[in-house]
């Protein structure tokens, strides 16, 4: 189908901003760039219980997160979000209103990671800094008030390409044991030339151009983006791995590989579903109160989510 109109809407407000690509400026700039674009046009946030901040141990230094508790008494699970940027923007607000949407519907504590950007800290200091985090609040579970063996991983483009990588290495390292991915149009192939790359190579977003210079500040001269902790499709299996849901857009250059990650998935025999929504551009889910299609997929994932807990 076309753009959607708010999509079409939405894009038109941008394009007011001016800003130029982020190839063409410094990442200090790009983040300013990203910050400035987010409070033009701020996003609905919808109210939960409460939301703290602190920092833990990490890998190469403290990690700084953010904690969102819901409304209610009793004890939680626990969702890791991990932010979209391509790596190398984004901090503890690119998914506010996201992370507040799946604390109500899944009456979960979410705990959101800062981690480290490229390309300060090349791959892999942002899946490790991840990962560390899911490790310590599972080994932190009585004082979050969680239920750590109700554990989901989730995040937006770079984000679902931690969660992914996180799911990964959870299993090849012997935990900690992840009920859920959500991916919401995730980074899953260190590759450009899938069909929806070219078709959708401009003009909608993210485009082409802009992903392989993220790479390019994600992996730096010397790294393979053939690691499946990169590249998640790249594992040599995806056997027994989380549930998975993949949420992707028609107008996205991610397309194809998010809809190839969800069934590799399915055929090494993981709980997986994909979900194409139609009309919509790259990152269209945390645009709460600009896209109505944004909260339709906080719904699909809670859903979802609560659906592998159950199990």
């Amino acid at each position: 189908m076309p753009l959607h109109p708010q999509v079409k809407e939405l894009m038109a407000r941008q394009a007011t901003l001016g800003f130029p690509a982020n190839s063409e400026v410094t990442p200090e700039e790009a983040r300013a760039n990203s910050r400035a674009g987010r409070e033009a046009f701020p996003r609905e946030k919808e109210p939960v219980g409460e939301i703290t901040e602190r920092t833990i141990p990490g890998p190469a230094g403290d990690i700084p997160i953010r904690i969102y508790r819901p409304d209610t008494e009793d004890t939680h699970s626990l969702i890791m979000l991990f932010h979209g940027g391509g790596w190398v923007v984004g901090d503890l607000d690119t998914e506010d209103s996201t992370s507040r949407g799946l604390v109500n519907r899944v009456n979960a504590v979410l705990v959101s990671v800062d981690y480290r950007l490229a390309p300060e800290t090349r791959f892999p200091g942002a899946t490790e800094d991840c990962y560390a985090a899911t490790v310590w609040a599972v080994e932190h579970a009585e004082e979050l008030g969680v239920d750590a063996s109700k554990l989901a991983v989730a995040g937006t483009s770079a984000g679902g390409n931690l969660s992914a990588a996180v799911s990964l290495m959870a299993r090849d390292r012997g935990g900690p044991d992840i009920r859920h991915q959500v991916l919401f149009c995730p980074v899953i192939d260190y590759k450009f030339d899938r069909p929806s790359y070219i078709a959708n190579a401009d003009d909608y977003g993210l485009t082409r151009d802009g992903m392989i210079w993220f790479w390019e500040q994600y992996l730096g001269p010397d790294d393979d983006g053939s690691n499946p902790y990169a590249s998640p499709i790249r594992a040599e299996s995806l056997a027994g791995l989380a549930d998975a849901t993949v949420i992707a857009a028609e107008y996205d250059p991610l397309l194809d590989e998010a809809a190839d990650y969800a069934a590799a998935l399915k055929a090494a025999g993981v709980d997986a579903t994909f979900t194409e929504y139609p009309g919509m551009i790259h990152g269209f889910n945390g645009s709460f109160g600009l896209v109505d299609a944004a909260r339709d997929a906080c719904d699909e994932a809670s859903t979802r989510i609560l659906a592998s807990f159950a199990k």
